[in-house]
């Protein structure tokens, strides 16, 4: 017989991992991390090989949570890309000098 999995324990956050972001439970993997690849086009088969130690049954549920929250979850991806660009920007700038 197999076991039932309350998929509402798959994803929780931590204010002391990553900020409190949404992770994969049991991990310090982030849905964030998760949406990037998936919107690299990688399939959750694909992103699991990556991660070795989570199961397909983690990355749906990281795939749900971020589909159910995506303006959320894009934000977030934008503001990490914009704090990236500026930090690029700010070194290129020191390099100039």
């Amino acid at each position: 017989m197999s076991t039932i999995t309350d998929i509402g324990t798959l994803i929780t956050s931590h204010p002391g991992i990553h900020g409190g972001c949404p992770i994969i439970a049991g991990t310090g993997v982030t849905v964030r991390r998760i949406a990037i690849w998936y919107k690299q086009s990688l399939t959750a088969e694909e992103i699991a090989d990556r991660i070795g130690f989570l199961t397909l049954t983690q990355v749906y549920a990281a795939l749900t949570y971020y589909h159910a929250n995506k303006e959320e979850i894009d934000a977030d991806i934008a503001a990490e890309e914009a704090e990236g660009d500026r930090i690029e920007a700010m070194h290129k700038a020191r390099r100039q000098l």
